[in-house]
């Protein structure tokens, strides 16, 4: 443990020595000349000797005074030097954490345009579905999927998460050879479902007016995050779920096909930027956040319903 005397009084003592004078001292730190003398007199009262000889308009050092000095002044100058070194760390990288979905389907195609308007900052994205303390000093800021109850953090919502069945224009097609006739809803039943015990069917269905209680159902790939769905529906491989934001350019590129453009199911899920209170007006946030603001927009346009009237045009 260790034994010194409070860190104020220190800062006192160093800067009214380094200065030659309390009035000085007191500008530096913010104080009045009347607590830097306090502090002065408590830490020469805890050393049970003087530090300073009060001169008018100056104070100068005695001897151990200036024995003390200059190893208070280099250790004063190493901490400024290791929080300096943090903030020019902390300021040219921005540490991402985001769930896979919205990373592989959206986030990633367009995070190098950010890093190119800002090329000071170098950016880092990390993915997964935990939810990370952003508080730990490893992330700085979240791109979180939920109803947004996170109570120890600002956040700002992104875009509302609907769902709608696609395919690939070759599944499709061949399943329509097959059953001679356009795709019906209840057609769904029997086909191959890309995750088909997702809890997200079982709500379109309702929806549909249909139910899959003990209706027949193909097995189907099973896999672990929309943006593997996604590109198992554009390889032919069954009907996914999907969220039309993230897919629009497969949409208008032809790889996926909005089976039923009308109907988009929702749950009320949603992709939010968080992250904590204190660090809102950290610049490399505060630029993110705005660049975000500013794509998110224009790519709503392209959400569901936007989505929805192009296909049935």
């Amino acid at each position: 443990m260790r034994k010194l005397p409070p860190l104020t009084a220190i800062r006192a003592f160093e800067a009214a020595a380094r200065n030659e004078n309390f009035t000085a001292a007191a500008g530096e730190l913010g104080m009045t000349q009347a607590a830097v003398s306090y502090q002065v007199k408590a830490l020469e009262e805890r050393l049970g000797a003087a530090l300073f000889v009060r001169e008018k308009g100056r104070a100068r050092l005695t001897p151990l005074g200036g024995r003390l000095l200059p190893a208070l002044s280099q250790a004063f100058d190493a901490m400024e030097a290791a929080f300096e070194a943090h903030r020019a760390d902390d300021e040219s990288l921005l540490t991402i954490t985001t769930t896979s979905t919205f990373a592989n389907a959206w986030l990633a195609w367009r995070l190098g345009a950010f890093q190119m308007r800002h090329p000071d900052l170098a950016v880092r994205m990390t993915t997964g579905n935990e939810v990370v303390d952003l508080r730990s000093g490893d992330t700085d800021v979240a791109i979180r999927g939920g109803i947004g109850k996170w109570h120890d953090v600002e956040k700002h919502l992104l875009v509302h998460s609907t769902f709608t069945p696609m395919a690939s224009p070759r599944f499709i097609a061949e399943t329509e050879r097959r059953l001679g006739r356009g795709i019906e809803r209840s057609d769904l039943l029997d086909l191959n479902l890309i995750t088909p015990e997702d809890e997200w069917w079982t709500k379109w269905f309702d929806d549909a007016g249909l139910t899959l209680e003990g209706a027949p159902k193909r097995r189907g790939v099973r896999l672990d995050n929309q943006a593997n769905e996604g590109h198992a529906a554009m390889a032919g491989m069954g009907v996914a779920l999907l969220t039309p934001f993230f897919w629009a350019n497969d949409i208008d590129e032809g790889r996926l096909v909005l089976l039923f453009p009308e109907a988009v199911s929702s749950i009320g899920w949603s992709y939010w930027l968080v992250f904590p209170h204190e660090r809102r007006n950290v610049p490399k946030i505060k630029r993110f956040r705005e660049w975000l603001s500013a794509e998110i927009p224009d790519e709503a346009r392209s959400s569901a319903e936007a989505v929805a009237a192009r296909a049935s045009g």
